[in-house]
């Protein structure tokens, strides 16, 4: 099945494209043949405010509504920590799968401006069920009483049925949103053009300026709102902001570039397995780089590959027998039984980043808990600034990863690259999968720091005078909650270098027709680490709350021992990384002739005979 040509959505039925390829693919000039049809108006940074407006508004509100949602689970809905944590990364995990769907229905059916369009009022929804979740009193539990003998309901069947249609529409919403508004922003700019490549540059630049500044604008302001001033206004905020967000986003309907879907890329991949097993019996050809069968459409937007031989039982693919029929144009007649050698080479590059990508799923793991324990650390740790008996809000300690993560972004960019690129020669100073393994040396370091710390504030609890009772958990301990930092920040280094390098590497390692995927399977694998997070907690939880040494994830971290559930996870990923060493070793880069087996194909020693002969 071959995907069809890439068009651009108008209501002048002359306007339309042709460039061929998937969600980052560019949109070409208008061919000859077709020269009297309106060319596509690219408008670039005039329609930005839209786009960069309505991106800073939705991950304001998006974040505003689940930067505290931890808190707001056991202050609110009266649940315990083991529920909420076990909920927060459940709905984590299923908003980063939730991008793989959206992926795929935005490339076949959609399109990504019907896909955001979508997403954006299922974002202002969720956010408005969850706001009214905290308004109305019937919809939330009674609040607990201080006394420690005193009653405490947990909510009721239609609670949490409410609760869990608001955090449905938001696992649409931000599932829609995550794969497709950086794809989108892209094409508003002409990749032809010298002005529309920097463009797209400083696009990605302000996108994450965005995202950092929303993360860093909710974990202060809006947490502080919520917990210290009405849980109803700072939930308010945030779906005020998803409204502002629907409004500047539709405002420039008839201003996008809106490129209509164009099959999915997921047949071609099907098509090549399904005929290496149909054809699994056939003996490999003699020099398969020469024999195996090749086209390539008009067109064709992704890059040509030259022949490699890492899995070579995918070669079978090509292979031509008798029975396998061409169309006039050099075609398959029947691509469920022939293949090219250009679709099996672009399989084999998805099948080599797959052990990548299950490596860096299990870094996550690191993220997952530090955006949930510290937390709870904070809770029972001494949160007061200065003498003047101001408190920070716990979910706010979280802030200083994204801070780690942001100043280190400028260390990395002006300094260590540029150092970097003189004693090795590349241009990025450090290879992809180098930064990535670097980020999961940070990652295990940041584990075993916050065992030591969490020890430490344990120790002070049991051994020195305690600051009080923290409602429902126990004494708080006189350790400051600033010992927080280290762990956190250590754990922002490390998402500046592998979430940023893992962003990039599936962007260059995927087939270019694949590139809305490429940023889909970045989510999907924070969501098997939030998967994983929480069955961790559920067993670890279930295992030890008999154990002679006691609960180590207890409802009081006091009679807990979170500092040995910390080491366990970090042992987890020092095992994964030497998996990812090994792995890394074994990977060779896309189009690199010095470290993969490549072969030139007819079609390339003819080119070279024609420039001989010239």
């Amino acid at each position: 099945m071959e995907r069809k040509h890439l068009e651009v959505e108008s209501k002048d039925q002359n306007s339309s494209s042709a460039a061929y390829g998937g969600s980052a693919t560019a949109v070409d000039s208008v061919d000859e043949d077709v020269q009297n049809q309106k060319k596509v108006v690219f408008r670039g940074w005039k329609v930005m405010p839209f786009i960069i407006g309505n991106e800073t508004f939705e991950k304001l509100g998006i974040i505003g509504t689940l930067s505290n949602l931890l808190i707001y689970l056991t202050a609110v809905f009266n649940m315990k920590s083991i529920t909420a944590a076990t909920i927060i990364n459940a709905f984590s995990g299923t908003i980063n799968f939730g991008t793989f769907v959206a992926a795929f229905l935005c490339d076949t059916y959609f399109g990504r401006y019907k896909t955001l369009s979508v997403a954006v009022i299922a974002c202002f929804l969720g956010s408005f069920v969850i706001l009214l979740t905290a308004a109305v009193p019937k919809l939330h539990p009674a609040a607990c009483g201080t006394a420690a003998d005193s009653v405490c309901n947990g909510p009721t069947g239609g609670q949490i049925a409410f609760l869990l249609m608001g955090l449905g529409f938001l696992v649409v919403g931000a599932g829609g949103i995550r794969p497709c508004n950086l794809a989108f922003g892209a094409d508003q700019f002409n990749p032809k053009s010298e002005s529309g490549k920097r463009g797209i540059d400083s696009f990605f630049n302000w996108y994450f300026f965005t995202f950092t500044f929303a993360q860093i604008l909710s974990l202060t302001l809006v947490v502080y709102i919520q917990s210290n001033v009405s849980w109803t206004i700072g939930l308010t905020i945030p779906a005020v902001l998803m409204f502002l967000a629907c409004l500047i986003f539709f405002a420039g309907d008839k201003l996008y570039v809106k490129i209509k879907a164009s099959g999915s890329p997921l047949a071609g991949i099907a098509q090549v397995i399904a005929v290496a097993i149909k054809k699994r019996g056939l003996k490999p050809v003699q020099q398969p780089w020469l024999n195996l069968y090749n086209y390539y459409p008009p067109k064709y937007a992704n890059s040509k590959l030259k022949y490699t031989d890492q899995f070579r039982f995918l070669d079978k693919a090509a292979i031509m027998t008798p029975k396998d029929k061409l169309e006039l144009d050099g075609k398959p007649a029947d691509p469920w039984m022939l293949c090219t050698m250009q679709q099996v080479e672009e399989v084999k590059c998805i099948v080599r980043v797959l052990p990548i990508w299950f490596a860096s799923s299990i870094y996550y793991l690191t993220i997952t808990q530090q955006m949930t324990y510290p937390v709870f650390q904070a809770l029972q740790s001494d949160r007061r600034l200065g003498s003047g008996g101001f408190v920070i809000p716990a979910a706010t300690y979280v802030v200083f990863l994204m801070t780690g993560m942001t100043i280190f972004i400028v260390v990395y960019d002006r300094v260590l690259v540029p150092t970097m690129r003189r004693i090795t020669g590349l241009d990025t100073g450090i290879t992809l999968l180098q930064r990535i393994g670097t980020g999961i040396f940070f990652a295990t370091a940041s584990l075993i720091v916050s065992g030591f710390v969490e020890e430490r504030r344990r120790t002070y609890a049991l051994t020195k005078p305690t600051l009080g009772m923290a409602p429902r958990r126990g004494e708080i301990s006189s350790m400051s909650a600033m010992w927080l930092i280290p762990q956190l920040s250590l754990a922002g280094v490390a998402e500046a270098f592998a979430a940023i390098g893992q962003m990039e590497f599936y962007y260059k390692q995927f087939p270019e027709n694949m590139r809305s995927f490429a940023g889909s399977i970045f989510y999907v694998g924070g969501g098997v680490s939030s998967y994983l997070g929480s069955f961790l907690i559920a067993t670890v939880h279930r295992t030890t709350q008999t154990s002679s040494g006691g609960n180590w994830l207890a409802e009081d971290l006091n009679k807990g021992r979170l500092d040995l559930f910390y080491f366990m996870i970090a042992g987890m990923l020092a095992v994964n990384f030497v998996y990812f060493l090994v792995m890394s070793r074994w990977y060779r880069y896309k189009g690199s002739d010095d470290a993969v087996t490549t072969y030139e194909t007819n079609e390339d020693i003819i080119k070279q005979q024609d420039k001989n002969v010239a």
